[in-house]
């Protein structure tokens, strides 16, 4: 296991290296670090839908920086909605998820673009400060309420296919849009936002691995982080209808800020 990790959270990138070292360097507590923020982070994935990136991603990066951070989390989130995705499937709006998922065809080439390209530990600032926001933007209940034109739907797609390829951290602008359809449910909304970043992995996962950051070190520390997001998410799948949405909401939000705060590289 801590040869996996040696062989994964400093391969090819010495600003993970620098940035590990922050943590402490071993790579059983970096492992043991991304494990228990993993499961956390599935918690709120199967209750909810979304916030699993806003919570891991900036714990991770902070761990073994953002360029592996994000295909990690691409990853284990492929395998932790393996078991609500035929829930999803049945209660979903399909063509709303599906137009999403095309809209992200445009932006997250940007946004990997932007991953590969931006100092690491400027990035980090930038998905920190950037989470910051979109917890803002969530907890003030603001939501689209225009009517859902397909060039509308395309647009917030484009947003979150950007911010899924900068930093896997699309699912606010989607869940603010998603929030304005009065005749959702929340239900409907989880089903919509799990169908819809099921199709946009599909093609993030190929336009990573085309730019050679999903490599199989990558997979292979994924595949160890894996069984804890899968329980955290089965986890929340079961605590769906035991707590109230506001509650648990109010709750994700601390989670995510506290894990922005520690992803700030003051803390490295």
């Amino acid at each position: 296991m801590a040869d996996v990790i040696g062989q994964t959270a400093w391969f090819g990138w010495e600003g993970a290296s620098s940035i590990a070292i922050g943590w402490g360097g071993q790579p059983g507590e970096i492992l043991a670090l991304l494990a228990g923020t993993a499961f956390v982070a599935g918690l709120s994935r199967g209750f909810s839908g979304f916030g699993a990136a806003l919570i891991f991603i900036p714990v991770a990066s902070a761990a073994v920086g953002p360029l592996l951070a994000a295909p990690i989390l691409m990853v284990i989130d492929w395998f932790g909605s393996l078991p609500i995705l035929p829930w999803a499937w049945r209660h979903a709006e399909r063509g709303t998820s599906l137009v999403l998922a095309l809209g992200a065809l445009l932006g997250v080439p940007v946004g990997l673009l932007v991953l590969t390209g931006v100092d690491p530990v400027a990035l980090r600032w930038g998905i920190s400060l950037t989470i910051f926001g979109l917890v803002a933007l969530l907890a003030s209940g603001w939501r689209y309420t225009g009517r859902p034109h397909l060039a509308v739907t395309v647009v917030v797609g484009s947003v979150s296919g950007f911010l899924n390829g900068a930093a896997q951290i699309g699912g606010p602008p989607v869940v603010a849009y998603l929030l304005g359809r009065a005749a959702a449910s929340a239900q409907d909304l989880r089903a919509n936002i799990v169908l819809y970043f099921a199709y946009a992995g599909i093609w993030s996962a190929a336009v990573f691995f085309i730019a050679g950051l999903l490599s199989l070190q990558v997979v292979m520390l994924a595949v160890l982080i894996t069984p804890s997001y899968v329980v955290g998410t089965i986890l929340g799948m079961r605590m769906f209808g035991l707590a109230s949405q506001q509650t648990f909401r109010r709750i994700c939000y601390a989670l995510i800020t506290v894990a922005a705060f520690a992803g700030l590289p003051v803390f490295r």
